[in-house]
């Protein structure tokens, strides 16, 4: 694919945000016009869009990084993103917990939480996993 080409998958701020991708990005944009932009076209539609990782893959390795950052409200928004990109509860949790012999223990505890709170808001939503609509398993995301 060229630079000029569009992707042919959905991009993956799509399957990442789902239904919550204005949301987000009015947010973004509110807080600068500039800021909302350059996340949107640089780290979602040129870093993220690059085909050699699965975006399921991205989104566990995102994940990991944000308990390093210390980053609960964009930690939540991309464990979102990885189970709408196809990964498991079970993949999931295994991202964190290898964040314990490099990030220590509070901040993957703070993690665990994170996944815990959205854990339960599927469960008093009523819905287990975002239901797939393609290969990705491109499912509803709630966003930050």
């Amino acid at each position: 694919m060229s630079d000029h080409e569009p992707p042919t998958d959905p991009r993956a701020r799509d399957v990442i945000f789902g239904t919550q991708q204005p949301r987000i990005q009015q947010r973004l944009d509110e807080l600068d016009p500039d800021l909302g932009r350059y996340i949107r076209d640089f780290a979602y539609d040129t870093v993220y869009d690059r085909p050699a990782l699965a975006l399921k893959t991205k989104e566990l390795i995102a994940c990991a990084l944000l308990v390093s950052l210390g980053s609960p409200p964009e930690l939540r928004t991309h464990i979102r993103g990885a189970l709408n990109a196809g990964a498991s509860e079970a993949e999931v949790r295994d991202a964190l917990m290898m964040c314990v012999p490099y990030l220590g223990f509070p901040r993957t505890v703070a993690a665990f939480e994170v996944l815990r709170q959205h854990l339960q808001g599927r469960e008093r939503n009523g819905t287990t996993r975002p239901a797939p609509t393609g290969e990705a398993g491109q499912g509803e995301g709630e966003g930050q």
